[in-house]
């Protein structure tokens, strides 16, 4: 009776656990068999967990290269890796990928072979910082939304190779190579949408043209960017998050007004040879201005609105800075009062 009643009891458990095997695969919209297949195909070299079934991890494994990918992955992890070549033979059954890193391995622009990434139809994520890149890959897929290139060597956009690529919202290019000749309205061509792009320790001396209405975050950190053409955010009317940090900006290669735009928060001018403080629009909440060579700051200069017309109460109008960092310049504390009636929610000021 009990050697029964414990074999019937080991069959509703084999049972229960196809069950949980069944509705794990459900939520994860991949079918039984579909599941079984990948778990079947998952390459010696890499780890498919049951619990994750569209993933398949080959990281920091010493790879040199690609192995045969199962076909119904979704996150492909190969970074940390020696690997050379974007093999479409290693790849060919990877055409529902969403999610590729290819970070910190040894690829070049001659290993990415033809077809290999227009093949990903379904591709969201492609992350391929710290390898050997001398150009930003071509036939990229129509479905990519973030696209991380930082850390290569590239010195080249070719032209028209971001064109039908109307999802991308993210390009990160910094710690590359380009030149202002490479960062043109050419090359830049086809990011329609774009949010933030990336430039930040490059080679560049003069701000990139042709840079997408869309764009909200750039970042152009750490080049040689020495002055600001008037009216150049113009075109630019969503920008609202800007870093100028570490570059060769003069006082006298900044128009006073340059930075009064309606959509700014966050402007960053830290390590550069400015003199003088620019006009802050009234919307900005953040402003960095620290290790710079100014000597004062006054309300009168700086105020984008008079003092006496803010009265004695906030309004619509009021400045909305809130953060103010001016350390590392030659002005001696204390701020001056007309300074502080004009920003009045300043909640940290560091001199």
């Amino acid at each position: 009776m009990k050697s029964r009643l414990s074999s019937k009891m080991e069959l509703l458990l084999k049972l229960l656990s196809i069950w949980c095997l069944i509705g794990l695969t459900v939520s994860q919209d991949i079918t039984y068999e579909e599941h079984i297949a990948q778990i079947q195909a998952c390459p010696k070299e890499c780890r498919c967990p049951t619990n994750f079934p569209r993933a398949v991890y080959c990281d920091n494994k010493n790879l040199k290269n690609i192995p045969k990918i199962p076909p119904y992955t979704w996150y492909l992890y190969l970074q940390s890796n020696m690997i050379e070549v974007l093999s479409t033979d290693a790849l060919q059954n990877a055409t529902q990928l969403r999610w590729l890193n290819l970070n910190r391995n040894k690829i070049t622009s001659e290993g990415v072979e033809e077809g290999v990434l227009s093949a990903m139809t379904h591709l969201v994520h492609l992350y391929m910082d710290d390898n050997l890149l001398s150009s930003v890959p071509a036939q990229l897929p129509a479905s990519l939304e973030h696209l991380r290139l930082s850390r290569n060597r590239i010195s080249k956009i070719p032209a028209g190779v971001f064109v039908g690529l109307d999802k991308l919202t993210l390009l990160d290019l910094q710690g590359n190579k380009l030149m202002d000749d490479a960062v043109t309205e050419v090359s830049l061509k086809g990011l329609n949408n774009l949010v933030q792009i990336n430039l930040a320790k490059n080679q560049l001396s003069t701000m990139p043209l042709g840079l997408p209405p869309s764009t909200t975050q750039l970042f152009l950190d750490g080049n040689n960017i020495e002055k600001i053409p008037a009216g150049y955010f113009k075109g630019l009317p969503k920008v609202a998050f800007l870093r100028l940090n570490h570059n060769k900006l003069a006082s006298s290669g900044v128009p006073k007004n340059v930075f009064n735009i309606s959509s700014i928060l966050d402007l960053q001018l830290s390590h550069n040879q400015l003199t003088d403080v620019p006009l802050i629009p009234s919307g900005l909440e953040h402003l960095h201005l620290d290790h710079n060579k100014i000597k004062t700051v006054s309300g009168s200069g700086v105020c984008p609105v008079s003092v006496e017309d803010l009265g004695d109460s906030l309004n619509e109008s009021a400045p909305r800075l809130r953060y103010l960092r001016l350390d590392g310049n030659e002005i001696q504390p204390p701020i001056p009062r007309d300074v502080i009636m004009c920003f009045r929610l300043l909640r940290s000021i560091v001199i």
